[in-house]
């Protein structure tokens, strides 16, 4: 006599699958999600196959107790597709998938999902850049027949998009940013051909889809596109992989796409779109040295406040956090590692530079190496002192700060509230959110250095981004300032040329030479044990166990700013997740079931020092 046995995997910190018995009446397939015992609890499991065994040899299985979904939410080759994910990211199979399936529903009659499609009818990926953007993707969607799903960044993106697609046909959301029965009645909806089109963020990616649906990731470049959370794989590389798998027709869209996306469409494993350039406000690239030692404005920046305010268009004055970087006043040079080429973090305390990536560190210099000059300082004015000026020179304009990554709730949405009615205002990169294309009479930057200096490998490409973006929100008869110490810079002459190919160009030589990505992939593995006693042990058995890979690059471990534990640096090839799971072996258990303990992120996008 033979039992039906169902392999069940769980969001547990475990790589194998669970087995349990299918009582008589249940009907079941691979897909599915189950509620089943796992210790002395009930979990939510997700059968990945089903089996016939004998009744003997599987006496002791726990059954399971009762199935949420009516048919299965994922095919095979969407499961195949879970795998390669929980595979690049190094999460646990069940931790990938549950984390990317909608809430459970009302139960109903079961449907069939949408076959996938044949490899053979794969479709080369189209990036959307330029003017109109978005309103080309619409169109593009609108003339076809065929089902489509959008994939923003945030939760009001997603709405935005509803709207738009509204107008065309039925759509539904798959964002936090609905109910969790709409989520999951918009997932059935799918299955049944109820409704063209989707909306969603990145824990929609498996949503079913038929061979040749459009997906579109909008704004491919945000790093909110890898947020925090299994599996930290960016949406850009999960629809990337699904597009080529499943036969559907992938677009991006970005203003100023991902180096790595660019770099695609020169390989040609991408088409970039041909572009038509948007009307672009004039540009001032304003040197503030030996002025904004003492004024965080300088005079074309004051003039051009004057006369955006006095003919009644609103101002946005980008500011950074403060900077550990340091500059040279007098020529405008970061300090960076000779070996990694990115900027020096400077300690105050200990009057020393640190390389946040190699962790090299070297006295404070007390002269430039560029010009010899003696007046080396650390870049950037806070968002307050900046108020302080604004209102001392504006006086009855209206002026309102707003950082919205530093705050959340009833707080955030007061500050946000005064930004909206306000004059002048004062905010980081994502204050941009708030204005739509050509809103601007004027945006300006105080001090862009602060993000040309960040420790990171990306930091001008995250410069490039932001200044860009600006530029799209201001009006054609309106102004972009800049003020650099480092005017030349190539990023900042793009923007001024309104000229991709300009940052491109010396952005990938740069990322050749020292090996960064797209070259070459990242990890990040960062370690925080409870113990003192641990933390020793703990970092000699993951930099021993590291040291022995000879396909990677391991550079040596360097304490957290401000906070305990370490951060070890792993360079290596296009099979960087695999060499490191074959280095790490069981030390990967430890980061699957205490992440606040050992946590490993591959291609990381942002770099938190």
């Amino acid at each position: 006599m033979t039992v039906r046995v169902a392999d069940i995997v769980f969001d547990a910190p475990v790589d194998q699958p669970f087995s349990y018995r299918i009582p008589d009446g249940f009907s079941l397939r691979a897909g599915q999600r189950v509620v089943a015992p796992l210790g002395r609890a009930e979990r939510t499991g997700l059968v990945v196959a089903l089996r016939d065994t004998d009744a003997g040899a599987e006496s002791r299985l726990r059954d399971v107790l009762r199935v949420l979904d009516p048919s299965p939410l994922l095919v095979p080759a969407t499961l195949d597709l879970v795998r390669w994910i929980a595979a690049q990211s190094l999460s646990s199979l069940g931790s990938t998938a549950l984390t990317l399936l909608p809430p459970p529903g009302p139960a109903s009659a079961a449907d069939p999902l949408p076959a996938a499609g044949a490899a053979s009818a794969r479709h080369v990926p189209l990036v959307l850049s330029g003017r109109g953007r978005e309103r080309r993707l619409l169109e593009l969607i609108a003339a076809e027949p065929s089902a489509a799903f959008v994939v923003t960044a945030d939760v009001e993106s997603a709405g935005r998009w509803a709207r738009r697609l509204a107008k065309i046909d039925r759509v539904v959301r798959l964002d936090s940013g609905v109910a969790d029965a709409e989520r999951a009645a918009s997932w059935q909806a799918l299955v049944r051909g109820r409704a063209r089109f989707a909306v969603g963020t990145r824990s929609a990616l498996l949503v079913p889809l038929p061979a040749g649906a459009r997906v579109a990731l909008v704004d491919e470049h945000e790093a909110a596109h890898k947020p925090p959370g299994p599996p930290r794989l960016h949406a850009r590389d999960v629809v990337l992989e699904r597009g080529a798998r499943e036969a559907l027709r992938v677009v991006l869209t970005s203003g100023t796409p991902s180096v790595e996306t660019w770099w695609r469409c020169e390989g040609e494993a991408a088409t970039l779109a041909p572009t038509t350039p948007a009307r672009w406000p004039t540009v001032t690239i304003a040197d503030p040295r030996g002025i904004t030692r003492r004024e965080a404005l300088t005079p074309p920046l004051s003039r051009a406040m004057r006369e955006a305010l006095g003919a009644g268009r609103r101002v946005f004055l980008g500011v950074g956090r403060v900077s550990s970087a340091l500059g040279c006043d007098e020529c405008g040079a970061i300090l960076r590692c000779d070996r990694c080429a990115v900027a020096f973090a400077y300690s105050p305390a200990g009057r020393s530079l640190t390389c946040r990536l190699c962790g090299a560190s070297r006295p404070m210099m007390d002269t430039c190496s560029e010009c010899q000059g003696r007046r080396l300082t650390p870049f950037g004015w806070g968002a307050e002192r900046v108020e302080q000026s604004v209102r001392r020179r504006f006086p009855h304009a209206r002026v309102a700060r707003y950082d919205p990554e530093a705050r959340r709730g009833r707080r955030a949405n007061d500050q946000r509230a005064a930004a909206a009615a306000a004059d002048v205002v004062i905010g980081t990169r994502g204050a941009l959110r708030l204005f739509g294309p050509a809103s601007l009479g004027l945006a300006a930057f105080i001090s862009p250095d602060q993000l040309l200096g960040l420790p990171d490998f990306r930091a001008a490409e995250r410069a490039f981004a932001l200044l860009w973006s600006a530029a799209e929100r201001v009006r054609p008869d309106g102004d972009l300032i800049i003020q650099s110490r480092n005017p030349s810079h190539y990023a900042l002459d793009a923007v001024a040329k309104q000229h991709l190919e300009t940052f491109y160009g010396p952005e990938l030589k740069f990322r050749e030479e020292i090996g960064y990505p797209p070259f070459r992939r990242l990890a990040v593995v960062t370690l925080r044990p409870r113990g003192t006693g641990d933390e020793g042990r703990l970092v000699a058995s993951v930099a021993g166990a590291l040291g022995t890979a000879s396909a990677l690059v391991v550079y040596p471990a360097m304490a957290l700013p401000g906070r305990r534990g370490c951060r070890i640096v792993v360079k290596g090839g296009q099979d960087l997740p695999a060499a490191l799971a074959s280095a790490l072996g069981d030390l990967l258990a430890i980061r699957r079931r205490s992440p606040a303990i050992m946590d490993v992120e591959v291609d990381p996008v942002e770099w938190q020092f």
